[in-house]
């Protein structure tokens, strides 16, 4: 039996790209990887002043673009819980809640009943949410160090784990 090259070497590109580690990427919706995160001042639901900019370049950044109605969010948070427990030292959780259909009553009843494991933003007039351009909710942006966007992702079943590691280790 004869071997065909041009097959082998579609056959071994395939094996090398299925064995190859899996970009951190999740998403091509929103901010780009690699851009600058923008800047963004949100109060939080007691109405303190939170400045992103005094937080990057400190430690890396997740931000979640949230809502007490959406089910992907809902089905993010175990996931948000088991990432904090382990990244939390490291890594500043934000939660972005994006405003639509929720009053400010509303979501500190259920961040006080959810104890999600991120500070609460309010984003009122959607302000941030166009900065990354968050096309929906439990749209996730992690920030390295240096105030890069390292990942996006949206949906109930991401893997943040590849990107956390990479933005919290030295």
């Amino acid at each position: 039996m004869r071997s065909n090259p041009p097959r082998v070497a579609a056959g071994l590109a395939l094996l090398l790209a299925l064995l190859a580690p899996a970009r951190v990427v999740a998403q091509d919706e929103g901010i780009a990887v690699g851009a600058a995160a923008p800047g963004f001042t949100l109060p939080e639901l007691d109405g303190t002043p939170v400045r992103l900019d005094s937080i990057l370049g400190r430690r890396p950044v997740l931000i979640e673009f949230w809502a007490t109605w959406c089910g992907s969010c809902k089905a993010m948070l175990p996931r948000l819980r088991e990432a904090h427990a382990r990244w939390g030292k490291d890594v500043e959780f934000i939660g972005v809640n994006v405003t639509i259909s929720e009053t400010r009553d509303s979501v500190a009843a259920w961040v006080a009943r959810e104890a999600p494991p991120f500070r609460t933003l309010w984003d009122a007039d959607g302000d941030a949410a166009r900065a990354f351009d968050a096309q929906a909710t439990s749209f996730i942006v992690i920030i390295d160090r240096r105030g890069r966007v390292a990942y996006t992702g949206s949906g109930g079943t991401q893997n943040l784990e590849p990107a956390l590691r990479r933005v919290a280790e030295p």
